[in-house]
């Protein structure tokens, strides 16, 4: 073999001298999909070899064996003029531990498994995921039937649900989809799903919402949801879009264009992943959605599952699902359309619309994903090189108070597709303009257009 320098990654490390603390490493290894730990190489890659490789190769294997209960395969490979010792390590079916401890491999780093993390890992193991465990306590009639039939419909007009569960006994749809083990107990996922009142069971399937100043601190307003999953995705972008963001008006010829300020297609994709990636097993921590005046956040619990990484999300990758039942029912609804890329659609449509892509980054135990709000040469070309918005905002408001001086700020508002407090700002322009005056006081006043 050349002494080619090579680097670490997912399922590689190099150690130039072997140590007892090194066990940690095979341990990550096992718990993750595999990889080779070489002994006698540096840090950098360059193979310098193992002084005592003949020792090593007596004792590791009974050591390894002994300590994390593993049989890895163990190979002398000649790096020109000296031996590295190769440790191969296979994917453990079970968790393994180090003195107690639980480690995984994320890129090139060894990184501990604690509390929730822990918990899906052995379920993992196990061949189960938090959703498919059953809730013995819960029956049918505390699940809605109305969203069951909703779910129904919505999946047979997508082809993914025979048409013959129209007709079927509601507990038989849910068995059939595995929401219903085989001794008639609902599992989590059906409760988060389709129960009246989900935090009876599980907690709040609960999405917060505010709009900010200047930072986090400076909070203007907000919105609490609380609601079973199967509406939540659609009653969070509707809120979204009637109070907290506003359109971009235009005109082709004689026809009213509206164009979201942020990318569409891609905020529901967000919106859809947050809900469904969502790490459910702890309660008391919120789906939060913070609008600025420039930018959105969203930020959901649940960190990526390994292998997964942040850069991986932006290619193709396998579908890694913490909640594959709960992402399943919004594959059979339509919802979503493809697995493992979400993020990679995300990044298509803001392109498809001249907008800046979505970042995703590790934040808090959860991921937040940013919207960054276009500019107005971005704008112009999202609109089909239209006047800029806000002038065009401007004319129209001179014109419809022309034709009825009496219109209020909601009726503007809603006749421009704009929130308020735009109409407003646009109102002040034109006073300043001195385009416009007001006669009189809110409630029994009238516009003066000059």
């Amino acid at each position: 073999m050349t002494n080619q320098t090579q680097i670490e990654n997912q399922t590689t490390e190099f150690k130039e001298i072997w140590k007892d603390e090194w066990l940690r490493t095979i341990a990550a290894f096992a718990n993750s999909e595999g990889g080779v730990l070489s002994v006698g190489i540096t840090d950098k890659g360059k193979p310098v070899g193992v002084s005592n490789i003949r020792k090593l190769l007596e004792d590791l294997p009974n050591k390894v064996t002994s300590i994390l209960g593993i049989y890895p395969d163990f190979r002398v490979i000649k790096h020109q003029d000296c031996d590295v010792l190769e440790i191969h390590v296979a994917k453990s079916i079970q968790p393994v531990s180090y003195h107690g401890n639980y480690y995984i491999r994320r890129g090139s780093t060894v990184q501990e498994l604690k509390g929730p993390e822990l918990q899906s890992a052995i379920l993992r193991a196990n061949k189960l995921t938090w959703d498919s465990i059953a809730v013995p306590e819960a029956r049918m009639d505390h699940l809605d039937d109305r969203l069951i039939r909703y779910f129904i419909r919505k999946s047979i007009d997508k082809n993914r649900l025979s048409g013959e569960a129209e007709l079927s006994k509601l507990p038989d749809v849910l068995k059939n989809i595995h929401l219903m083990t085989e001794s008639n107990q609902l599992t989590r996922a059906a409760i988060l799903l389709f129960a009246k009142d989900p935090a009876t069971f599980l907690g709040a399937s609960c999405c917060k919402i505010g709009r900010f100043g200047r930072d986090s601190a400076d909070l203007i307003s907000h919105d609490q949801l609380e609601s079973p999953l199967v509406m939540l995705p659609e009653r969070i972008l509707e809120l979204l879009k009637s109070k907290y963001l506003h359109s971009i008006v235009s005109y082709k010829g004689l026809e009213r264009m509206e164009t979201l300020e942020y990318p569409e297609l891609a905020l529901r994709e967000a919106v859809m992943n947050a809900v469904i990636h969502r790490d459910y097993s702890i309660p008391g921590t919120d789906m939060t959605i913070h609008v600025y005046e420039d930018h959105i956040d969203l930020w959901n619990l649940g960190s990526l599952l390994p292998p997964l990484t942040e850069e991986q999300l932006k290619v193709d990758h396998p579908s890694i699902r913490r909640n594959p039942l709960i992402a399943d029912v919004f594959y059979r609804m339509g919802s979503i359309e493809a697995w493992g890329r979400g993020f990679k659609l995300m990044a298509q449509d803001a392109q498809d619309q001249n907008r800046p892509a979505p970042q995703a980054i590790a934040f808090v135990g959860g991921i937040k994903i940013s919207f960054t709000k276009v500019t107005d040469k971005v704008t112009d070309k999202v609109t089909d090189k239209v006047t800029d918005p806000l002038s065009e905002n401007r004319q129209r408001i001179l014109a419809l108070l022309k034709s009825n001086p009496r219109m209020s700020v909601v009726e503007l508002a809603k006749e421009l597709g704009i929130s308020r407090r735009k109409v407003i700002e646009n109102t002040n322009k034109l006073k300043d303009l001195d385009l416009l005056h007001r006669e009189g006081n809110n409630k029994s006043g009238y516009w003066v257009v000059k």
